[in-house]
């Protein structure tokens, strides 16, 4: 066995597929008759329904939130198939989900949720989305304790309400979690922006419980900016291509605006994953950040440049199958770059591992060692 095939490898955005009951279980007794749910409309298509509100993105196309290398035009399909149609077992069973990870020789798993990524821009009531991600933080738990080395926990925060955000995360990461993931899409927070005052107890307290942050993809309901280019209720031809490209977008902007906010010169020891976007940008766009602070400088909260910031305080995730990662790396610096499976969703493979060994194979040892486990275990506190 060679040395690179002895790093551990840790999967830093792997996700979990939650069963269609989580909610009902999870939630406090008096407050389960709104609790999130899957149930059939009157034409017979699958339909979440988040506080009684339907997310017609997803209407009838449940079973696309997973399909890990499955027929996209099956699952795509309004009514075809169903939510369970696209959940391979390694989604929501946590023995074969380590079987998965050893088939693809991955040693730990940082899991992020997936009906968590669909929910937050539906719910009205903040005190009820607070908890929705209470239950879905007890159950990834429980679902972690399986193996608490290798199955590692992110809870979902809702920024909807700002002070059970805070009451939460204390509770999660109490309970194990070691990062927070955020909704990077502005109606998750009613609009606020993310350096809302109503926000400084929240930012001070991920800091304090070394909690790193980390923007991530969402499935919203609804086109956000890109709305007037979409009709994501019908999904015609050239529209499901454009806008799945396109959700990078929500988090590429989250990201900035944070950056651009001064938000780490603020937070100096807040620490924030980019997750699900690509790692090719990243380059050019520190650079082009850098550059129109130094021309609006007065203007800004910011001390340093934003390419400072990000190497004080960030990480960005790596996709397989992009082509310049070992570029990005060496440009970059070997600190900065973790990788992602992204199973079990529809645009994941398997051999990512593989994929992302032979993209980064240039590179030296220590490099490789670093980008395939040793950055995410470093930003988030984990033991190999």
């Amino acid at each position: 066995m060679s040395p690179v095939d002895q790093i551990t490898t840790v999967d830093a955005d792997g996700h979990v597929l939650e069963p269609r009951n989580v909610w009902l279980e999870y939630m406090e007794p008096n407050l389960r008759d709104r609790a999130i749910r899957i149930e059939e409309d009157e034409s017979g298509s699958e339909v979440l329904l988040v506080d009684g509100y339907p997310h017609e993105s997803l209407r009838g196309r449940l079973g696309a939130l997973g399909g890990i290398e499955m027929d996209s035009e099956a699952l795509m399909t309004a009514g075809a198939r169903s939510y369970e149609d696209g959940c391979p077992p390694g989604g929501y069973d946590p023995a074969a989900r380590l079987a998965v990870m050893d088939d693809e020789q991955i040693d730990i798993a940082l899991l992020y949720p997936t009906i968590g990524i669909a929910w937050e821009g539906l719910v009205r009531d903040p005190t009820i989305a607070t908890a929705y991600s209470r239950a879905y933080n007890r159950w990834i738990v429980d679902f972690c304790s399986h193996d608490r080395r290798r199955l590692q926990p992110v809870a979902h925060i809702c920024l909807k309400d700002p002070e059970g955000a805070v009451k939460e995360v204390a509770r999660a990461r109490k309970d194990g979690c070691v990062g927070v993931y955020l909704s990077p899409d502005p109606p998750a927070r009613d609009g606020r922006q993310l350096d809302d005052p109503a926000y400084t107890p929240f930012w001070e307290t991920v800091q304090d419980l070394d909690m790193p942050v980390s923007f991530h993809v969402v499935a919203r309901s609804g086109g956000g900016v890109l709305a007037p280019w979409i009709n994501d209720v019908q999904l015609g031809v050239g529209e499901a291509v454009f806008s799945f490209t396109f959700l990078a977008l929500d988090v590429m902007a989250a990201f900035t605006s944070m950056m651009t906010r001064g938000m780490f010169e603020t937070y100096p020891r807040m620490r924030c994953a980019v997750l699900e976007a690509g790692s090719n940008w990243i380059t050019a766009w520190l650079d082009r950040m850098d550059h129109k602070f130094e021309v609006m400088r007065a203007f800004s909260h910011m001390k340093l440049l934003p390419s400072e910031y990000f190497k004080r305080q960030c990480l960005i995730s790596a996709e397989p199958d992009e082509s310049i990662t070992a570029d990005v790396i060496r440009h970059l610096g070997e600190d900065y770059v973790i990788w992602a499976s992204d199973y079990p969703h529809l645009d994941a493979t398997f051999n990512v591992v593989g994929e992302i060994r032979e993209k980064i194979a240039g590179l030296p040892e220590q490099t490789q060692r670093k980008v395939l486990g040793e950055n995410a275990l470093r930003f988030y506190g984990l033991s190999a």
